[in-house]
């Protein structure tokens, strides 16, 4: 537990608190848990983003207590308050609260995603925690305070996306600790389960088919690579986060090692995702495109097409798997 971010809260009255743009579970979990314990704190808090919860993550805040920067709406409150991000530690990362960071009166992150040697915020950072949702159930144990339902639902939901239903290498026994808390506080994991696994759309279902129909395997089959295009998007009349899961989906053949997805937005801008089985970080391939992420699962944004954008990732993930099975003095 940081005694840093115990301090930060404690001689604080007023707190924004937000997250990398376009929230996913652990992002939303962490601002809703946190919220709810400075509340019980007696402090003022505002949760504020740069774009909306997605729809498939809205039951973890049921009462629309997020909401997106408005500057005529929320343009007082920098001045008043300090800040909190969550889920990054690259300022790069949440989206138009960026330019807002220099008229808060201070900030801390809390984040626990391998640092990327670029990124210039300080904060309580914890690369061994499976999700910032774990380490702010931390927070909360440290001043004594028992999440209410509502609040445990987000967190272990958050808690479960980002350990990858609890199977990714972060987690442990800690990991463990913190769901059984969550559960204590009135958590229903078969619930939680549906929700993120059990809801999508039949519209999504069509956007899997369609992504999935571009797999092609690289590297003597050990790279997955799909790819969505935004006329797949218009075809399907699917969201671009209905998407998110399907990178997973080669990582079920024991002969890949590396999945990659590319996706084009309706609006054109493209994403990488990357994810690996342990041989390869992407984490360190991200950040060369000033991404980030863990050792398994990461990702960056791209100002290049999805051609020269799959050149360039497949290449580093080329080399990377390369320089995995070289002898240990080679590498040296």
């Amino acid at each position: 537990m940081c005694q840093k971010i115990v301090d930060f809260i404690n001689r604080n009255e007023s707190f924004v608190l937000t997250t990398h743009d376009t929230p996913d579970a652990d992002g939303i979990g962490a601002e809703i848990a946190l919220a709810y314990v400075l509340k019980q704190l007696k402090k003022k808090v505002h949760i504020i983003n740069a774009s909306a919860v997605p729809e498939h993550f809205r039951f973890q805040d049921p009462r629309g207590i997020s909401k997106v920067w408005d500057p005529e709406k929320h343009g007082d409150l920098p001045g008043k308050s300090v800040l909190i991000i969550l889920d990054t530690s690259d300022e790069f990362h949440i989206g138009a609260m960026k330019d807002i960071i220099p008229r808060f009166q201070a900030f801390m992150v809390i984040d626990h995603h391998e640092l990327n040697p670029h990124a210039t915020m300080e904060g309580y950072i914890d690369p061994s925690a499976a999700a910032t949702c774990q380490m702010v159930v931390e927070i909360a144990t440290a001043f004594r305070i028992t999440l209410d339902r509502e609040s445990a639902v987000a967190a272990y939901a958050g808690l479960n996306y980002d350990s990858g239903s609890f199977a990714y290498s972060k987690t442990t026994a800690r990991t463990f600790a913190t769901a059984k808390t969550l559960v204590e506080a009135g958590v229903k994991p078969y619930e939680i389960y549906g929700e993120l696994n059990e809801s999508a759309t039949t519209s999504s279902l069509l956007l899997q088919r369609q992504v999935m129909s571009t797999l092609e395997l690289f590297c003597q089959g050990r790279v997955a690579v799909q790819i969505l295009r935004k006329e797949d998007l218009n075809s399907t009349g699917a969201r671009f986060e209905d998407a998110e899961t399907f990178i997973n989906i080669p990582l079920k053949s024991r002969d890949i090692l590396v999945s990659i997805l590319i996706k084009e937005n309706s609006e054109g801008p493209v994403r990488c995702s990357l994810r690996s089985k342990g041989k390869v970080n992407v984490s360190k391939i991200a950040q060369q495109f000033s991404g980030g992420g863990h050792a398994l699962a990461a990702g960056f944004r791209s100002d290049l097409n999805i051609e020269k954008t799959l050149e360039q990732v497949l290449g580093k993930v080329e080399a990377a798997l390369e320089l995995s099975e070289k002898p240990s003095a080679e590498k040296v």
